[in-house]
């Protein structure tokens, strides 16, 4: 597992219950698998966003801000997020529309009971750890 880059971070982790931390630190740990397969983003930035654990891309500045927590609207919901006023979810949308649950404008959702598909969702966060460098042209790419 990767080491927490601050106290802060780790003690958002350790305050949520068992499975949603399991299941957080599992998220945590597929966004800087994803990131370290792809040099050209670079080291990420562990910090806390809205009281959420945040992972952002700094030096590259590849990418947009992904957010990771549990959703407030039940405790058997968790789930990522992006900015809203990127085209992320839109892009998500039409790659994963039966693959992946969606809530709103910025937020895929993952139930406790169930495991993520993990390779859209390693793609949906390569797609927002690079976000920046394809956000001019029409689309994403896929």
């Amino acid at each position: 597992m990767e080491p927490f880059q601050s106290s802060e971070v780790e003690s958002v982790f350790k305050g949520y219950p068992e499975p949603l931390q399991t299941k957080l630190l599992r998220l945590r740990q597929l966004i800087f698998e994803t990131a370290a397969a792809d040099k050209d983003i670079g080291p990420l930035e562990e910090t806390l966003k809205w009281g959420q654990p945040s992972y952002l891309t700094p030096v590259s500045k590849s990418g947009s801000t992904l957010r990771i927590d549990q959703i407030s609207k039940g405790e058997q919901y968790y789930g990522l997020f992006v900015h809203c006023q990127t085209s992320l979810m839109a892009t998500y949308r039409e790659l994963y529309p039966d693959q992946l649950t969606y809530e709103g404008k910025r937020c895929i959702r993952f139930e406790l009971d169930h495991e993520p598909p993990e390779e859209p969702l390693r793609h949906c966060i390569e797609l927002a750890l690079t976000y920046h460098r394809h956000k001019r042209k029409d689309r994403l790419p896929f």
